[in-house]
């Protein structure tokens, strides 16, 4: 498809540059580099590791309820 783009005059000075180095056109560049983040983009990203802590020992067994209550109560 053809199109037009509005880029930058300094944006365009490096994207020849880069195309020229790599003998490709500036079209076949740009499109490797939309495809490429588009990729990434709609790559599923892996979610950053929560923090941990070391809390002790538990002060009781949450299984039991009138010991949780009773801790929770304050008895």
């Amino acid at each position: 498809m053809k199109t037009t783009l509005i880029i930058d005059d300094r944006v365009m000075r490096k994207l020849k540059q880069e195309a020229a180095a790599r003998r490709q056109t500036v079209s076949a560049l740009v499109e490797a580099a939309l495809r490429q983040y588009l990729a990434v983009k709609a790559a599923p990203r892996e979610l950053p590791a929560l923090p941990s802590a070391d809390l002790g020992a538990p002060l009781v067994d949450v299984a039991d309820r009138d010991a949780l209550y009773q801790a929770l109560e304050g008895r």
